[in-house]
């Protein structure tokens, strides 16, 4: 899901491919609904491509949100609420606790949250991709009768 799913430098907010075209992708703003290109000479990351640094291995984004999620009800978080820098990486350590302290910076943590409650606003609760995750399920063939 979150692989169409874009964040752009130098522009508030976070997108969605629409479609590509020469030389730029055509991108929706997931808050305001309005269609912007975006040219090859803007750095663009798709979320799905981005990971959380911890001691041992590096976790997807996918999985961070979905524990923000669950930590949260699949409720927004209020960032303001929880208070200095040091008040959010403790909130952090209880998403994620063993991330790496040194690499990865409160800003970086006050973006992954912020950007948890657009997606949140843009309609956007299921973070995993179904596919990818859920085991496929074969139906018996059924029998015709005549």
């Amino acid at each position: 899901m979150l692989k169409t799913v874009l964040s752009i430098s130098g522009r508030p907010g976070l997108y969605r491919l629409v479609n590509r075209g020469k030389n730029m992708l055509i991108v929706e703003s997931i808050s305001t609904k309005k269609r912007t290109p975006a040219y090859a000479h803007d750095k663009v990351i798709s979320l799905g491509d981005i990971s959380i640094y911890t001691e041992t291995d590096d976790v997807p984004l996918t999985d961070v949100l979905e524990a923000v999620k669950e930590k949260n009800g699949g409720q927004p978080v209020d960032i303001k609420a929880i208070g200095d820098d040091v008040a959010v990486r403790e909130y952090f350590a209880e998403i994620l606790p063993d991330f790496d302290r040194e690499r990865v910076y409160t800003s970086d943590i006050k973006k992954l949250l912020t950007w948890y409650n657009l997606l949140l606003e843009g309609g956007i609760t299921e973070f995993a991709d179904k596919e990818a995750s859920a085991p496929e399920v074969e139906s018996a063939p059924e029998s015709e009768e005549k």
